[in-house]
């Protein structure tokens, strides 16, 4: 089995929850002619030791891998319950029939819980055919191996690091792999979490805007962050109309950080 040593993030999405275009919004970043500027909802796929790794599945998942050209993936990690962070998890069916099995899913117990509420029937006894199947796998601050499947088992898995950050008063994960973090959602980072992004090749971190926002780091404030975390390179993710285009954000950013835009792939 060829595997490359080298993890790869693709950006299925650098949106923030409405997405760019916002409807009815007629401001110079929706009207853009620069595709850099069209974003839909923040979702990232990750390659690594032969694993496809998907992070969030919003409302434009199936959109980003048609898009992508990506026409299976292993699993799926969610960073919280939001819609726009779960809202494509139906089209997971598509996974299940080539598969022919459920698909895992990793998240902690509270998303499970919102996520039997908002997909009721794919938790029935007696499912309707043709629902998608989870495979939910429960998770909490401790690290955890996603294992290799259809007779791969022997071969190493592929270990995963969640990260504690705060979405305002939410709990949320951001998620480690090799030397790669992706953090999205949160505007508050515990010590402890600094702590297991050191030695970073690639950090991905959210801002929506300039200025102050109650639950999203703003532009100033991701800046702190990667500049703390020292990454090699930054990417910023989650981005909303009010950040301006995506010319006018990489002029105003420091040496080793970067904007993000749907369908980069990055190594690290």
């Amino acid at each position: 089995m060829k595997v490359n040593n080298n993890a790869r993030l693709c950006f299925l999405g650098t949106g923030t929850s409405q997405g760019v275009p916002m409807i009815g919004c007629n401001c110079r970043v929706c009207k853009s002619d620069d595709p850099r500027d069209n974003r839909l909802r923040s979702s990232a796929l990750i390659e690594f030791k032969g694993f496809r790794i998907l992070i969030d599945a919003g409302p434009d998942f199936r959109q980003q891998l048609l898009r992508e050209g990506i026409g299976n993936i292993d699993a799926i990690l969610l960073t919280h319950e939001h819609k726009d962070h779960t809202g494509g998890l139906d089209d997971v069916r598509a996974i299940n029939y080539i598969n022919g099995k459920a698909l895992p899913i990793y998240c902690e117990e509270r998303v499970l819980r919102s996520l039997e509420r908002e997909y009721s029937y794919a938790f029935e006894e007696n499912r309707y055919p043709g629902v998608p199947e989870f495979d939910i796998r429960v998770i909490d601050n401790n690290k955890f191996v996603i294992k290799r499947e259809n007779g791969l088992s022997h071969l190493p898995g592929l270990e995963v690091t969640p990260i504690r950050v705060y979405h305002y008063k939410l709990p949320v994960f951001g998620y480690r792999i090799g030397d790669i973090a992706y953090i999205t959602d949160a505007n508050r980072i515990v010590e402890e979490s600094f702590n297991l992004l050191k030695d970073l090749k690639v950090l991905v971190i959210n801002t929506v805007r300039h200025a102050r926002h109650i639950s999203h780091f703003s532009l100033n404030e991701a800046i702190d962050v990667a500049l703390r975390v020292g990454a090699e390179k930054t990417f910023l993710t989650h981005l909303s109309h009010q950040i301006g285009t995506h010319e006018e954000l990489s002029s105003e950013l420091p040496p080793g950080i970067y904007a993000a835009w749907d369908g980069l792939s990055v190594e690290g």
